[in-house]
Order: structure tokens, then sequence, then C-alpha cells
């Protein structure tokens, strides 16, 4: 029997929110950066939130499996068999971190099956929330604790709104960018940019570089349940749990379903 997002979503805000006290506590800091193996950078903060959020969820939901990106060596074999699990970024967008721009977030998924069933992005610096949940709808919260429904933009504006990453771009999104024609770009840190669509303030985030599983799926639930679609750069829904490596293959992110957002994809 799998678990109902719709009463798990309160206790993972306020377990997100916690992660992202702990995350400020060293924030405001001289604090020291290690490079991982894939020479991504690694702060104490990660590891602080990781430590406090897999905590949590295996008090919540002690059945239900946890991996995170700070606990990443779980075999294929052992994860291939789960039905659900929790699903975590304990800091996306470190570099924006180390930068000290506030353009970092934590996120936790509950993934059923391969589909991200609902999403928790903490926003640390700002106090904001965005989550959703599969029939539940997608949502905003502020510091202040106001809520506010979110949609994305159903009919894409022109110039076309399109978000990218901040330390992240290549040649293939120079030359989606080229092919599309009129357009700004919305310059945003980690899964920011995802919940950006979410939310209605951008169009479209083609993402044509390496991200790993636990960067998308809080947010790809978000953006899911606010009306929106991520699909793989064949038009096939982005999914989780159904191959051995955790790397996601290139995808895009929009609100304006009525469009072949893959048209513009070099041949």
């Amino acid at each position: 029997m799998n678990a109902e997002p719709g009463k798990l979503i309160q206790p993972v805000i306020d377990i997100a929110a916690r992660a992202g006290e702990h995350i400020l506590e060293i924030y405001n800091t001289d604090f020291a950066v290690e490079t991982k193996d894939d020479k991504s950078p690694l702060t104490a903060a990660d590891k602080a939130s990781h430590e406090s959020i897999v905590e949590a969820l295996q008090e919540l939901t002690p059945n239900i499996p946890v991996l995170s990106e700070e606990s990443a060596a779980i075999s294929w074999e052992e994860r291939s068999s789960w039905a659900e699990y929790w699903l975590i970024d304990p800091l996306d967008g470190t570099r924006e971190f180390i930068k000290r721009n506030g353009e970092f977030t934590v996120n936790i998924a509950l993934i059923q099956g391969n589909t991200a069933m609902m999403g928790v992005v903490y926003v640390p610096v700002s106090g904001h929330c965005f989550y959703g949940y599969q029939g539940g709808g997608a949502f905003e919260t502020n510091a202040a604790g106001d809520t506010r429904t979110i949609h994305v933009t159903a009919e894409a504006q022109k110039p076309l709104r399109v978000v990218g990453s901040r330390s992240h771009r290549g040649a293939s999104l120079d030359a989606w960018l080229e092919n599309v024609g009129d357009h700004v770009m919305v310059p945003m840190g980690s899964s920011l940019k995802i919940c950006l669509v979410a939310s209605g303030e951008a169009d479209i985030y083609p993402r044509l570089g390496l991200t790993s599983e636990w960067d998308t799926a809080a947010a790809q639930a978000v953006v899911e349940c606010a009306g929106g679609k991520v699909i793989q750069l064949d038009g096939q829904p982005l999914m989780y749990n159904a191959k051995e490596d955790i790397l996601n293959p290139f995808f895009l992110v929009f609100g304006d379903q009525g469009h072949d957002w893959t048209s513009y994809l070099e041949e």
C-alpha cells in the first residue's frame, strides 16, 4: 500500500524548512568547501541537511527507503525493487551556495513507481517554498506563511521567456535558442528554474546538459501539479528509478502544451 502524498505534504514541508535552518547556520559562517569524486563542491551544509532530512523521514515513514545525493551508493539491485521511496537533494545548487546568491534549495520528492508524485522545494534564504502533489495541485508559500496556488502559463508569451542556469551553459542550448528566435533569458540557479515555469514566471526550461535524478524530482512534481510537462527529447516523460545510473537524459520543462518544443532541437 503506497503512502498518501496529501497526508505527508505538510510534515515534509516542515522537514525541508528545518533542513534549511541547518543550512543557514553554515551559510552565515566562513564555511569550508570540499571537492567530491565527480569534482563538484561539497560543504558542511550538504551533510547537515542530509542528516536532518534522512533522520526525520525515517521517523515519519519508517517503511519507505530514502535515496539522497549524499548517500547514493545504494545498489541498483536493491533500489530496482522499490515500489516507492524518498528522493532528496539536501542542498541543490551548491555552487550558488558558495557564491552566496541565495539561489539554492532543499529538494524532497516522493517517488511511486517511476513517477514523482509529490515534491517540496524549499528556499532557505528567502523562506519561500514551492510544493505540489498529485491530486492536490501546486502552491507557493512565502516566509510569512501566505500561500497561493500556482499554475504554468498555458500559452507561451512573446518574446519567449526561457529560464536557464547561472552556472551551466553550453553550445547545445545556444543552438536551441537561436532556432527559437525572439526570447528573453531568465537566469536562475538550482531547481528554482523548474519552479519558475511552475509559477508562470517563465515559459520553458531547456536542460541540454547533465543532471541527476535528485536534482529534478521534487521540482518536476511541482511543475506537473501546476499543469506543466517535463519530457525527454524523444517526447517521453522524465522518469525515476527506471535504470541503473541516476543521470537524467536531456529534457524540456514547459507549460504551453500546444507547441512542439522539440522542433527547435538540432538534428
